[in-house]
């Protein structure tokens, strides 16, 4: 009986649990207790894994909650956890039954009060400045007349039609509008793909690039503007090449794009009118500048009227000027009757005294002269063939030309053809003509020569210079050596080690020293010359 009534076990009638069966009642408790949370505490350690998920702890002064954020779930979140930020994270509390924790499955982060928001942007402004993305050296300036303006807001609401209507007054423009949420967790990631996508556009194409881009929203609370201070929309504003105006929120909002910026306009209007000046202005300008032009031209014209005149009164008058040439020509024809008679008694005189001298007797006398004359030019013509030969075979052994008497043997032949019916005058003439045509062949003999020298020479010493440079001198300068054993050029590292003695050849000396088979180590350096540069010749 006593058998029966004690228990040797304690504890026996608990009931048994495995641990799958623990984790899973205590998951099953915890979710149901509690399902879907809101917790409010400060962003600790942030942590983005390989796979993407994005992990981070919610403590407040007594504990901390881990917490995870899904990767899929990241881009539909309005706030990204910040370390230091403080925030209000709704989710399920769940267990991760592997390791007996607990953690919270956020799938929505606000930020917990306006001043956490003001804290997280003054902590970002301070980061993108840091890195120089609000410098005033890299800011662009405005086109004066752009052709084009991209428009980046809503296409509702009252932004786009005061912007529209303000460009209609001042100066009608071609705009482009790229439509884009301007509040809410679609804000950012629409403006910055709308600013890149302007600037993407490539002149020529057939969407028009715009020539300057306004970011424009209405006025609203630091919550409705906050699209507008996140990173990316603010690097997109920095990296744009266009000229960009912010023209978000009224004059008192102001958010991180208006530092990023090429110019902040306080509102949306005011960005209309800095984007275009008045036309009405430009005309009247125009035309201001059109009057003192043409007054300028008239008192210029006038002036060189009054120049004019003043100089014309310095001047004399044309009949002055034509006194002196008019008196010189009354003198000259007064004397010209009296010189033409002068002038025809002195050639009569000359004619006389010539035909006095045209008799027959005179012209006897001069013909024999100039017989005389032709006889001793035909003496000298008789002498002068052999001595131009003579001459002309002197100067041809001279420039080493091969057979020159051959040059002279047709004008010969066809001298002594000629010789007997050819008068004595136009013999010179054939003389001297063939003499002149000698001489211009020998000319170009002696140039054709002299440029076959040059050619030659040039040759040689290209020759020459390619026999240095692959000679082995050269290529003793570049570092290299020669290796010599037993007066031979060793190539192998047998061939080394089997001569008695070595003898190393470098670009300034010789080197002596015992081979491996010579059973000595003795070394001694000589001076070597360098081989002398000859001729290939």
């Amino acid at each position: 009986m006593d058998d029966l009534i004690d228990d040797p076990r304690p504890g026996a009638n608990e009931p048994e649990f495995s641990v799958a069966e623990i984790s899973g009642a205590v998951k099953k408790t915890l979710e149901g207790t509690f399902g879907r949370i809101r917790v409010r505490g400060e962003v600790g350690r942030v942590f983005r894994a390989r796979s993407g998920h994005l992990y981070f702890d919610v403590k407040d002064d007594r504990a901390v909650l881990a917490s995870v954020v899904w990767k899929g779930q990241i881009p539909a979140l309005s706030v990204v956890p910040e370390e230091g930020l403080e925030v209000v994270a709704t989710g399920k509390l769940t267990t991760f039954g592997s390791q007996s924790k607990y953690q919270l499955t956020v799938d929505e982060v606000q930020v917990a009060g306006e001043g956490a928001l003001l804290a997280m942007l003054e902590k970002r402004r301070r980061q993108l400045g840091a890195e120089g993305l609000f410098d005033d050296a890299r800011k662009k300036p405005l086109p004066f007349l752009p052709d084009v303006i991209g428009v980046v807001t809503s296409p509702q609401g009252a932004v786009i039609r005061d912007i529209l209507h303000r460009l209609r007054d001042r100066f009608p423009r071609h705009v482009l509008i790229w439509p884009v949420a301007v509040q809410g967790k679609n804000c950012a990631p629409e403006v910055s793909r709308a600013i890149r996508g302007f600037d993407a556009i490539r002149p020529g194409g057939p969407v028009p690039r715009p020539d300057l881009v306004i970011v424009a929203r209405g006025g609203g609370s630091i919550e409705d503007l906050w699209g507008f201070n996140e990173e990316a929309v603010v690097r997109a504003a920095h990296d744009c090449t266009i000229p960009l105006i912010s023209a978000v929120g009224h004059e008192t909002d102001t958010t991180l794009i208006d530092h990023a910026a090429d110019r902040r306009a306080p509102t949306p209007t005011a960005a209309a009118e800095m984007a275009v000046p008045v036309r009405a202005d430009l005309a009247a300008h125009v035309a201001t500048l059109g009057m003192r032009q043409g007054r300028a031209l008239i008192g210029l014209t006038r002036a060189r009227r009054q120049r004019l005149g003043d100089v014309a009164r310095a001047l004399p008058r044309a009949d002055r000027l034509l006194d002196r040439p008019r008196t010189r020509l009354d003198r000259s024809a007064d004397r010209l009757p009296q010189a033409l008679r002068a002038r025809a008694g002195t050639a009569r005189l000359a004619l006389s005294r010539l035909s006095a001298r045209a008799g027959p007797q005179a012209l006897r006398t001069r013909l024999a002269r100039a017989r005389g004359r032709l006889d001793g030019l035909a003496t000298r013509l008789d002498r002068a063939p052999a001595a131009r030969l003579d001459r002309a075979r002197a100067a041809l052994d001279r420039h080493a030309l091969p057979r020159p008497a051959q040059l002279l043997d047709r004008p010969r032949f066809r001298f002594r053809q000629t010789a007997s019916r050819l008068t004595a005058v136009p013999l010179l003439r054939r003389m001297d003509r063939d003499g002149d045509r000698l001489r211009a062949a020998l000319a170009r003999l002696s140039r054709a020569a002299r440029v076959r020298q040059d050619r030659l020479s040039d040759r040689l010493a290209a020759l020459d210079r390619l026999r240095r440079s692959l000679g082995h001198a050269a290529t003793l300068e570049r570092g290299y050596a020669v290796v010599r054993g037993d007066d031979a050029v060793v190539t192998t590292a047998k061939a080394a080690g089997a001569a008695a003695t070595l003898e190393i050849e470098f670009a300034d000396g010789r080197v002596k020293a015992g081979g491996p088979g010579g059973g000595g180590a003795r070394r001694a350096a000589t001076k070597a010359k360098a081989p002398e540069q000859g001729s290939l010749f």
